[in-house]
């Protein structure tokens, strides 16, 4: 006898609602999503529709769930958790490792050590899903991440990969070494907008500002909206980029750039985490060790004297 077919909701409906309900908010929702309010509000009217009762109180500032949510969202919330441990289960035993990593990180960092990592380890595979998003490591989006901040990534297991510096860099030629501020100042400067600037980004105007610099204002220096194009340009000798040091440690070991002033703007940590208990914690392990030499072998060039 044939078993009879289920008779539910679309599962991008019920997905959502289920995202909307644990953030208490359709732009949270949205954005872990990758979606508009827009389309999440529309989303969970189809399924109110659907199941006859509206979900949500829509207040003026935030949204509550209703007796009906408050029955529906743990049955979803349950069943999505049973479904990612499940998949995760399947590929526990396997050597598979998704890591969730800034574009400039995986560029600049991990895609240029893959040969080093694949002669020590063979038998693992791994996949690098670049995002300037915060990824949920609880709920499977991905294995581990590299994160960028102050290092207080709780409840997450977190590894401390190295404590970053902005500094000034350029082509050799392009200025000479231990050039003055003054001479800085007529150069034409390169940096990026960061995504967070709540933790306080790298500019030049807060670099020359704690320089001592009270006149400099950064609205002349050519801006980019990606870190990565910053690195390019400084590579094409475009001009005097203020990048990270982490970042640029290559091309400041083989000559391809050169730290044109001693000064540096203390940055953030990059760090690696993941969500604690992981099936595949071991396989983790293997992936945050390599990362760890990769940083330790790769020493800062330090700046004239």
């Amino acid at each position: 006898m044939t078993p009879p077919r289920r008779k539910l909701p679309p599962l991008n409906a019920l997905r959502t609602f289920e995202a909307a309900a644990r953030h208490l908010s359709f732009k949270g929702a949205a954005d872990e999503l990758c979606v508009t309010a827009t389309a999440v509000s529309h989303q969970i009217r189809h399924l109110e529709s659907l199941v006859g009762t509206r979900l949500f109180d829509r207040l003026p500032r935030s949204i509550a769930l209703t007796p009906a949510g408050l029955h529906l969202y743990p049955v979803l919330r349950d069943s999505f958790d049973r479904m990612t441990a499940g998949i995760n289960g399947l590929q526990a035993s396997s050597h598979h490792i998704r890591i969730s990593a800034t574009p400039a990180f995986a560029s600049r960092v991990i895609v240029p050590a893959l040969p080093q990592f694949y002669a020590a380890h063979p038998a693992m595979t791994l996949a690098i899903d670049t995002t300037e998003r915060v990824v949920d490591l609880r709920r499977g989006d991905a294995d581990m991440a590299v994160r960028y901040g102050r290092g207080d990534h709780a409840p997450l297991d977190a590894w401390p990969l190295a404590d970053d510096e902005y500094i000034a860099v350029a082509t050799p030629g392009l200025l000479p070494t231990g050039s003055s501020l003054e001479t800085l100042k007529h150069q034409r400067l390169l940096q990026f907008s960061w995504k967070n600037d709540h933790l306080g980004g790298p500019t030049w105007e807060r670099w020359m500002a704690s320089m001592g610099a009270v006149d400099f204002n950064d609205a002349d220096c050519l801006g980019f909206s990606d870190e990565m194009l910053v690195v390019q340009a400084a590579l094409e000798g475009v001009g005097v980029a203020l990048l990270s040091s982490v970042l640029v440690r290559s091309d400041l070991a083989l000559g391809r750039l050169m730290r044109v002033h001693p000064h540096g703007m203390p940055g953030l940590r990059f760090s690696v985490v993941a969500a604690p208990n992981h099936p595949k914690s071991e396989a983790i392990g293997t992936v945050v060790h390599w990362l760890r030499e990769q940083m330790a072998c790769s020493e800062v060039v330090s700046g004239p004297d």
